[in-house]
């Protein structure tokens, strides 16, 4: 995957984490995999973009 297309695909995900603000990153990032047609092999670090996410809107509301 090229680097900026893997930027946009960050991007695109911390913007969903944040409207939908999901309660299980694991199952929001398959599903997001699946719907986008992302390549395999980037779940964990999706999920982990995920949850860096979620603990910056836990952070925020604080």
């Amino acid at each position: 995957m090229a680097k900026r297309s893997h930027n946009e695909v960050k991007e695109s995900l911390q913007e969903l984490t944040r409207i939908f603000q999901p309660k299980d990153s694991r199952k929001f990032v398959k599903d997001y995999i699946r719907k986008y047609r992302i390549m395999g092999g980037y779940e964990d670090e999706l999920t982990m973009v995920v949850d860096h996410e979620m603990g910056r809107l836990r952070s925020s509301v604080s």
